[in-house]
C-alpha cells in the first residue's frame, strides 16, 4: 500500500481567493451534484478556470460506501475497538483512505468519535465504545491512517451527538467538565495530530445547535485547540445563515442557509464578506496540503480486494468476544461432532449480517453466508439448518389483508417524513401473538397499526424489523410508509408471523438441536442510523427460540450477530455466547475460525453489557434519555459506561473489558515506578493454559478520598496486550500519562491536579482486577508511592 504524507504546498490560497468571483466563493461553502455521479455522499465542483479541482467526501466509518460500486466491507467500527490494538486500528485506517483514493475520493467522513453513553443508540455500532481513553487511542490511529494515503479525514460529529432519537431537534444539556473529560478528549486529540476537517452534529448543546455554536466551533476548537481545517455541517444541520459567522464552514448537502441566502446577506452587508473569504480559506488550505491542488494532479491508485479482504478477516477475528464459556463446549470439536452433526438455527446464519443501517452501511460484492462456510468444513450431511425464528414471516393471505399487499419500490429520497406506501385492513381471528413485520432493503420504513405506537425498521441485510404484539379478533388498519436514504430506493415487503407459525419454527429448531451433538444459534439486532432501538432485547422471538433450543440440548451455542449489548435472559441455559458484532464481508469465515479454535478469542468489551433495560446509567429517567420537552440531561455526569455501574454498586451481565479465551492467564510482580508527573506500570503476563493466546491487559486508577472531587470508583488509564504460547509469560508495561491523574476545573477553566492516594489497579477487566498498589498524586502533579 503506498503511503502519501499531506504536504505544505506551495499554493498561495488567498491569492487564489482574490481571483474568485463570489459565485464561485460560495460554491465552497456548500454541497453540489456531482455531474459523474460516482455515488459519494459529498461534491463541491472547484474552480476549473483557476485550476482548482472538484472535491470528492465519501462516507466511511466501515468501509468506502459508494453507492452501486464494489468495496470492501470491514467490520464495524465498534469491532475494531475490542481488538485494543491501535496499530490494527492505524492499518484500518490506511485501507479506508488506500480505498477512498483508488475510488476517487478526497475526503472520507469519519470516524465516529462519540463516546458511546447509553445502550440503545442506533448508532452504537459505528462507535469506539463508553470509555473517552480507548475512544481517543483507537480514533486517533485509524485519522492518522487515513491521512497517511493523502486522503483528508473527517471525524464526527462535533459534539455529544449520543443518541439517533429526536437527534435534529434535541438539545443536549451537559456540564463542561462531563463534556471535557468524557465526549471531547478524542476530538482535541485529532485536533492535535493534524485532522483536515471535523463534521458538525444534528442536536444542540446548551442551547445553541453544534453546526453554529461559537462557543464549541470558535472559542474551543479555533481559539483554545489552534484548529486549522474546515468544519462541515452533517446533513441538513444547518438552520441559519449565521452559522458562517459562528465557526460553520461548509453546508451539506446543498446550500439552503450558505448559498443564495448567505449571497444575499453578503450583498445586503449583513454579513462581511471576509467571513465568507475565511471559510474558504480554511477548505482550500487543507487541499494545499493533502496535494489537490497540485497542477501534476494525484497519482493513479489501484483498490487492493484481497488486502482487504484479508484485513476483514484479520479486524473480525481479532474484535470478536468469547463472553460466556463456562463447561468449556467452545472450541467445537470436528471429531465430536462426526456423528450427531450439529444443528444451526437462525435466519443470521443464512444470510450474512455484515453491517449496520445507515452511512456507515457497504454492501459487500462477496460475504459468504455462515451456514455455507460451517458446511464446507463439516460437510452438507452433518449441518442440520432451520429458520427457528423468521423475522420476515410468510405473505399475508388476502383473507387476512384487504386489499392485497404488493411489494414495491419508494423512490430515492431525500425525505424527512415517511412516503405513504400502502394502507389496508388486517382482520385478526384468532387471538395470540403476532409479528407484523417489513424488510426495508436500502432505507427504512414505518409501520403503523391502529391502536399501537408506530414501528421504525431499517434493514441491512434481507431481515425484517417489525412488531410483535398480542392482538385480539377484529380488524385493524395498517399503514406502511417508507422513508429513503438519500440516492437509494427502498424496497418493501410484508409479512407475518402467526402465533401458530411461531410455535412451528421454534419447535422444528428445538427437534433439530435435540438430535444434534451440538446446536449454534445465531442471533442478531437491526442497529440504524436515525432510529434508536425501542428496546435492549433481541428483536422478534429470538430469546424465546434461544430458551427452546437450549432446552433441547446442553451444547447450545449462542452467536451475537450485533451491534450493541443485548440482555440475555437465558445466559444460564447456554454452554457458550460469541459475540461477533456486525463483521464485515468476512464475518462468516472468522467466526468459523473462533467456534473451532482455529483462532483463539481475545477481543474485550469496550462497552458494558447491563443486565437488563432497569440497569443502565439512563434507567428511570427520561430527562436522561431519550429526553423530554426536547432536552436531554447529561445528569450522570463523569459517570457513564462501567463508571456508572462501579459508582451504583450495580453488578453488569457483562462488565467493560470482558473477554474469555480458550487459555488461561495469570498476572505476576506489579511494579510502579514514577517519572514526575507520570507513572510508569510493569507486570508480568503469563500464559497458564495450554493454547497460545493474546491476553489484553488493563490498567486502572482507582478515586481518591482526598481529591475534594468526584472521581470514577475506577477509570481505565491504560493498556497492553501480549501474545504468549502455553507456560511463556511477558514483562510488559504501561505508562499513565499526567492527564490520568487531573480533572477539568470548570472555575479556574483549567486542568487541574486531583491530589491525594490513588490505587493503580492491573486486571483482565474492569471487574476482574488482580493485582494493586497505591500511589500518591502531590498537588503539583508530582506522582510517587
Amino acid at each position: 500500500m503506498t503511503t502519501q504524507t499531506p504536504v505544505d504546498a506551495p499554493v498561495d490560497v488567498h491569492a487564489l481567493i482574490a481571483e474568485m468571483t463570489l459565485e464561485e466563493k460560495l460554491s465552497f461553502v456548500h454541497g453540489a451534484d456531482d455531474p459523474e455521479k460516482l455515488g459519494q455522499s459529498g461534491y463541491v465542483p472547484g474552480v476549473p478556470r483557476l485550476g482548482i479541482p472538484p472535491l470528492r467526501m465519501t462516507d466511511g466509518p466501515a468501509g468506502v460506501r459508494m453507492k452501486r460500486r464494489t468495496t470492501t466491507a470491514l467490520p464495524a467500527p465498534i469491532a475494531l475497538s475490542c481488538a485494543f490494538d491501535e496499530e490494527l486500528a492505524a492499518r484500518y485506517g490506511e485501507f479506508l483512505g488506500h480505498e477512498a483514493l483508488a475510488k476517487r475520493q478526497d475526503v472520507l467522513i469519519g470516524p465516529m468519535l462519540n463516546v458511546l453513553r447509553q445502550p440503545y443508540g442506533g448508532r452504537n455500532f459505528e462507535l469506539y465504545g463508553e470509555d473517552p481513553l480507548l475512544v481517543t487511542a483507537i480514533g486517533t490511529a485509524v485519522v492518522a491512517g487515513i491521512q497517511s494515503q493523502g486522503v483528508i479525514a473527517m471525524p464526527k460529529h462535533f459534539a455529544a451527538n449520543n443518541q439517533e432519537e429526536n437527534r435534529m431537534v434535541v438539545d443536549v444539556r451537559v456540564d463542561e467538565r462531563t463534556l471535557r473529560e468524557i465526549e471531547l478528549p478524542a476530538f482535541q486529540s485529532v485536533v492535535e495530530a493534524g485532522a483536515g476537517a471535523l463534521m458538525g452534529a444534528t442536536n444542540s448543546v446548551n442551547g445553541d445547535f453544534s453546526c453554529q455554536n461559537g462557543p464549541l466551533l470558535t472559542t474551543l476548537l479555533r481559539e483554545e485547540w489552534g484548529f486549522e481545517g474546515w468544519v462541515m455541517s452533517d446533513w441538513d444541520a444547518v438552520h441559519d445563515t449565521a452559522a458562517v459567522e459562528r465557526g460553520l464552514d461548509q453546508e451539506m448537502p446543498d446550500g439552503k442557509h450558505l448559498g443564495a441566502p448567505l449571497a444575499e446577506a453578503i450583498t445586503e452587508g449583513r454579513i462581511d464578506e471576509k467571513v465568507l473569504d475565511r471559510s474558504v480559506a480554511r477548505i482550500l488550505g487543507q487541499m494545499a496540503r493533502f496535494g489537490l491542488l497540485d497542477p501534476a494532479g494525484r497519482p493513479a491508485v489501484e483498490r487492493d480486494a484481497e488486502r482487504g479482504r484479508a484485513l476483514a478477516l484479520e479486524v473480525a477475528q481479532a474484535g470478536s468476544v468469547l463472553l460466556h464459556n463456562p463447561r468449556g463446549v467452545l472450541p467445537l470439536s470436528e471429531d465430536r461432532l462426526r456423528d450427531k452433526g450439529l444443528a444451526v438455527i437462525g435466519l443470521a446464519a443464512a444470510v450474512p449480517k455484515t453491517a449496520g443501517v445507515g452511512s456507515a452501511l457497504v454492501v459487500p460484492e462477496v460475504a459468504s453466508t455462515p451456514l455455507d462456510v460451517l458446511r464446507r468444513r463439516l460437510g452438507e450431511d452433518r449441518v442440520e439448518f432451520r429458520i427457528g425464528e423468521d423475522p420476515a414471516g410468510r405473505p399475508i393471505p388476502e383473507s387476512a389483508l384487504q386489499p392485497p399487499f404488493r411489494e414495491g419500490e419508494v423512490p430515492a429520497g431525500p425525505s424527512t417524513e415517511p412516503n405513504y406506501f400502502y394502507e389496508g385492513r388486517l382482520t385478526i381471528e384468532t387471538p395470540g401473538r403476532y409479528r407484523i413485520a417489513v424488510t426495508a432493503l436500502g432505507g427504512y420504513a414505518a409501520i403503523d397499526l391502529e391502536g399501537h405506537p408506530r414501528v421504525f425498521a431499517g434493514s441491512s441485510f434481507g431481515d425484517t424489523a417489525g412488531m410483535t404484539l398480542d392482538l385480539e379478533p377484529g380488524s385493524y388498519k395498517l399503514v406502511l410508509s417508507a422513508l429513503p436514504v438519500p440516492g437509494n430506493p427502498v424496497k418493501l415487503t410484508l409479512g407475518w408471523v402467526t402465533p401458530q407459525q411461531a410455535r412451528t419454527d421454534i419447535e422444528e429448531a428445538a427437534e433439530a438441536a435435540r438430535n444434534a451433538e451440538a446446536a449454534l444459534v445465531f442471533v442478531y439486532d437491526e442497529l440504524a442510523e436515525l432510529i434508536d432501538r425501542p428496546e435492549l432485547g433481541l428483536p422478534g422471538l429470538q430469546d424465546e427460540l434461544v430458551t427452546a433450543v437450549a432446552e433441547a440440548n446442553p451444547n447450545t451455542v449462542v452467536v451475537l450477530n450485533t451491534g450493541s449489548s443485548v440482555p440475555m435472559p437465558w445466559q444460564d441455559r447456554v454452554a457458550g455466547v460469541l459475540d461477533v458484532w456486525y463483521p464485515g464481508e468476512m464475518g462468516a469465515e472468522a467466526t468459523d475460525a473462533l467456534l473451532f479454535g482455529d483462532v483463539n478469542p481475545s477481543g474485550k468489551l469496550t462497552q458494558t453489557f447491563p443486565v437488563d433495560a432497569d440497569h443502565t446509567s439512563v434507567s428511570g429517567d427520561p430527562l436522561r434519555y431519550p429526553g423530554a420537552d426536547g432536552r436531554v440531561e447529561y445528569s450522570e455526569g463523569l459517570f457513564v459506561g462501567y463508571r456508572w455501574h462501579d459508582q451504583h454498586g450495580d453488578q453488569p451481565l457483562f462488565p467493560f473489558g470482558h473477554g474469555l479465551s480458550y487459555t488461561t492467564f495469570a498476572y505476576e510482580d506489579l511494579e510502579l515506578t514514577a517519572g514526575g508527573r507520570t507513572l510508569r506500570v510493569a507486570f508480568t503476563i503469563r500464559n497458564t493454559g495450554a493454547r497460545a493466546g493474546r491476553e489484553i491487559a488493563q490498567v486502572y486508577l482507582g478515586a481518591s478520598p482526598e481529591a475534594g472531587v468526584d472521581q470514577a470508583p475506577r477509570a481505565l488509564a491504560g493498556y497492553t496486550s501480549a501474545r504468549l504460547e502455553p507456560g511463556e509469560s511477558a514483562r510488559v508495561e504501561v505508562e499513565l500519562a499526567a492527564r490520568c491523574f487531573e480533572y477539568w476545573d470548570a472555575d479556574a477553566r483549567a486542568w487541574t491536579v486531583g491530589a491525594g492516594r490513588r490505587t493503580v489497579q492491573v486486571g483482565a477487566s474492569s471487574a476482574d482486577v488482580r493485582l494493586t498498589a497505591d500511589v500518591l498524586v502531590a498537588s503539583s502533579g508530582e506522582v510517587g508511592e
